[in-house]
């Protein structure tokens, strides 16, 4: 039997391929049913459940499109169009179509031209466009953000336009960011309609049926949640069983093998492995309203507000889908324990971001607010410091740690230049395949 640590995309993703090709898997998941998924986890609405923290695949997400696909539900994923401003001195630019961005009156011709090219992954350096400079991110893996943004564009499109996003984004860690993560972004996010805006993927129902279809896939059985791993064991250097801690008691489990599909903590306090990477914590309000706020889905905000973003849902997916309630997700990350967000209550994150927003748009009522949901992730998403490939954790950590011991957490290959849940499906598969290599 092969044990899986977490029950999250990545934990499920290994359990499914796993039990595909004729493995005996149990997933281990220490909190409760609600939490399988991980980060994919909902919230209910007065229609279809909603994602704690925002979500939205990418056309570059292949794997778990095919996943949705295997599971009986590709025709359930919309290609929608989510449209994208930028709050700046009081005002909300669009930024969606060229005339938009022409429009946009806080930098130049040069700065937008030189923004664009960088976006098209266009080198234009020198006055000869080269067309091949980005593709390998590995270049610019020790290059700090500042330095390649000024070089690559201008100072006014690092001051104007990427410096309050990457504030929001990293806050005092910005300057340790590589280069090679804004690059990878722009890979990532890179499908737009030029006429509309940004093309994104949304299942009719959200993100909910696929989770649930996948733990069927797996097998409800081969699950248990409320199950604490809390050791692991070794005998001549294989991975032999795993000690679960569930409903008050402690039992022991043989296993052939183990899967860690959590974040690297989990995997050092199990094995003694330490990972370097930093990790930013994230708080995510889902704000249930009566009328809608804008007419934006993702709403950057250049200046100094106690959130990062305004995400309006249901610009994005229409409100009818939530009994005609209007969702704005409110989000923040968290660098250090000294921000006031780590330790603010959810009736002090309620007061201080509803006031910020309040001076923002003055025509804003807070009474049509009818609920304000908040969810912590204290491990949301790994700070991409200069140097980070070469402390992501490999998949098989048999010559690290012990034979029959693999690693799928958001601290894998897969997870990097962004983290996404199509990672965790691929670092799932990855370890998946590893232990299927190895049945011979």
């Amino acid at each position: 039997m092969i044990a899986i640590v977490g029950g999250g995309i990545a934990g499920l993703a290994a359990a499914r391929r796993l039990r595909a090709n004729d493995r005996e898997v149990t997933v281990y998941e220490a909190d409760g049913a609600d939490a399988l998924g991980g980060l994919a986890r909902t919230y209910p609405t007065a229609g279809d459940d909603v994602e704690q923290f925002y979500h939205h695949l990418s056309k570059s997400e292949e794997t778990i499109v095919e996943l949705a696909a295997e599971l009986g539900l590709g025709d359930r994923l919309e290609w929608l169009v989510g449209r994208n401003a930028y709050y700046v001195d009081g005002v909300v630019h669009p930024l969606d179509t060229p005339w938009q961005i022409l429009a946009y009156p806080h930098m130049s011709l040069y700065d937008k031209f030189r923004l664009g090219m960088l976006t098209m992954e266009v080198d234009v350096r020198g006055g000869v466009p080269s067309f091949d400079t980005y593709d390998d991110l590995a270049d610019f893996e020790d290059v700090p953000i500042e330095e390649f943004l000024v070089e690559h564009t201008t100072r006014g499109v690092y001051e104007s336009f990427f410096e309050p996003l990457l504030d929001a984004k990293f806050g005092s860690r910005t300057d340790d960011v590589s280069a090679a993560w804004l690059l990878g972004r722009i890979k990532f996010r890179g499908e737009r309609d030029l006429l509309r805006g940004e093309i994104l993927g949304y299942f009719d129902g959200g993100f909910a049926p696929l989770i649930d279809a996948l733990v069927d896939d797996v097998g409800r059985d081969h699950i248990e949640t409320g199950a604490r791993v809390t050791d692991l064991d070794t005998e001549d250097g294989t991975v032999s069983a795993v000690t679960v801690e569930q409903d008050g008691e402690t039992r022991t489990e043989a296993v052939d093998g183990a899967v860690v599909a959590t974040m690297p903590n989990v995997l050092e306090e199990l094995t003694g492995y330490a990972c370097d990477i930093d990790f930013q914590g994230a708080v995510c309000a889902v704000v249930t309203m009566d009328e809608p706020l804008t007419d934006t889905y993702w709403l950057n905000v250049a200046h100094d507000a106690p959130f990062g973003a305004l995400i309006e849902h249901t610009n994005f997916v229409p409100p009818e889908r939530y009994g005609g309630d209007h969702l704005l997700y409110v989000a923040s990350y968290v660098q250090s324990p000294d921000e006031w967000l780590r330790e603010a209550s959810d009736a002090e994150v309620r007061r201080r971001w509803l006031d910020h927003i309040a001076e923002m748009f003055p025509g804003f009522d807070r009474d049509a607010v009818s609920q304000f949901r908040v969810a912590r992730a204290p491990r949301a998403a790994p700070v991409y410091e200069r140097g980070y490939l070469d402390m992501v954790v490999p998949y098989d950590l048999g010559s690290e740690v012990a034979e029959g011991l693999y690693y799928a957490g958001m601290a894998s290959r897969a997870q990097y230049p962004e983290r996404s849940l199509n990672g965790g499906v691929v670092a799932g598969y990855e370890c998946a395949d590893r232990v299927l290599a190895g049945r011979d």
